[in-house]
């Protein structure tokens, strides 16, 4: 049995990322943080295609949680190596550096970039012994080109993309890849309070994204036909920046 952990899992890409993952054949482990319904919800969409997965509660922003849940997982399930690990669990707290507070700052840099190091680390040692992985790591269009308002955001989403270049360079010859996904404007809860109608027209294909086409995106990463592509950033984002 092939096995995936999605980070953040419950809803938007992440949830798209899971049903992907289940029509690609692996049990999928469902991470969420608070949002149980939700994360069930997603294990029913995953079992409608007719493969298994669980859900796995644990705050990535929190390394003691990262290791006694998931690390008592690995250990648990020893037979049961994670072969994809999509760093997909994200927030944003939005402000103008000059108003920004510390615990705006602190909070998006430990979930988007803290987070993924700390299962990132957890994970990839079981890769290295079976000598196979793939590692997609979801950025964003604000860690490429940098937005006004998301200081944090963008700086932490562009630690991620500089990370997963240097992993890659790491790892690469046991057979693990590392690349990142950056989205543009997709529809989720994330952009919910966006002026869609004034901003898609920001955007070449002058519509937002869905979720199901980052989760596309993924999967092809995550396939043994993607296995010559390594340390990348693919931008989905309906050609706003490239």
């Amino acid at each position: 049995m092939k096995f995936d952990l999605v980070t953040g899992g419950s809803r938007g890409i992440g949830r798209a990322v899971c049903i992907k993952m289940a029509e690609m054949g692996y049990h999928v482990l469902i991470n969420y943080k608070s949002n149980k319904a939700e994360a069930i919800n997603t294990l029913a969409l995953v079992r409608e295609k007719g493969t298994d997965g669980e859900i796995i509660q644990f705050d990535v922003a929190d390394k003691e949680q990262i290791k006694q849940i998931l690390g008592g997982w690995m250990e648990a399930n020893e037979d049961k190596a994670i072969e994809i690990l999509v760093n997909n669990a994200g927030i944003r707290d939005d402000a103008l550096m000059i108003f920004m507070k510390d615990e705006q700052w602190d909070n998006v840099i430990k979930t988007n970039l803290d987070g993924f190091f700390y299962v990132t680390r957890l994970v990839v040692s079981s890769m290295l012994q079976k000598k196979y992985g793939r590692i997609i790591n979801m950025v964003s269009l604000s860690g490429l080109k940098g937005l006004p308002g998301q200081t944090n955001y963008s700086a932490a989403k562009a630690a991620v993309i500089g990370a997963t270049k240097a992993l890659a360079q790491e790892i690469g010859r046991k057979g693990i890849t590392v690349n990142a996904v950056a989205p543009g404007f997709i529809k989720t809860d994330m952009t919910e309070g966006l002026n869609e109608a004034e901003l898609k027209n920001l955007v070449p294909l002058k519509r937002f994204g869905l979720p199901e086409e980052v989760a596309h995106t993924v999967a092809f990463l995550a396939s043994k036909e993607a296995a010559y592509i390594t340390g990348e950033v693919i931008s989905v984002n309906g050609g706003l920046y490239s």
